[in-house]
């Protein structure tokens, strides 16, 4: 199983910048994958990034020149760094997990973009 801690949402202006942190119980070398998702109000979640154990890296459109997921691989965790935000990018962020055929997700962050 794999525990996840997510961590850095809040409100900020349109154009600011916030990080999010995702805290996994174990070692992120022996989760297949690691990623953000989000729900917007009254939509469906959606992948925003997600980054392999491997280290490979991969971005809805929507966010790619603005948003960077990395990994610290001593603390276990992953982060979403998210620059030049946008009223559009307002949801509960989701940090979630592949591990041995299943998904974990954490409990989810706000993050509120006023314009």
């Amino acid at each position: 199983q794999v525990q996840l801690v997510e961590s850095g949402g809040g409100l900020v202006q349109a154009g600011g910048s916030l990080r999010l942190s995702c805290a996994a119980s174990r070692s992120i070398y022996s989760i297949n994958a690691m990623g953000w998702y989000r729900q917007p109000p009254g939509k469906q979640r959606e992948l925003v990034a997600d980054i392999t154990s491997g280290g490979s890296t991969n971005y809805a459109d929507s966010v790619k020149g603005r948003f960077t997921i990395s990994r610290d691989t001593a603390k276990n965790t992953v982060h979403l760094q998210m620059n030049s935000l946008k009223s559009e990018d307002t949801a509960v962020y989701y940090c979630n997990a592949h591990f041995i055929s299943r998904e974990y997700w954490g409990q989810g962050t706000q993050v509120t973009v006023a314009s």
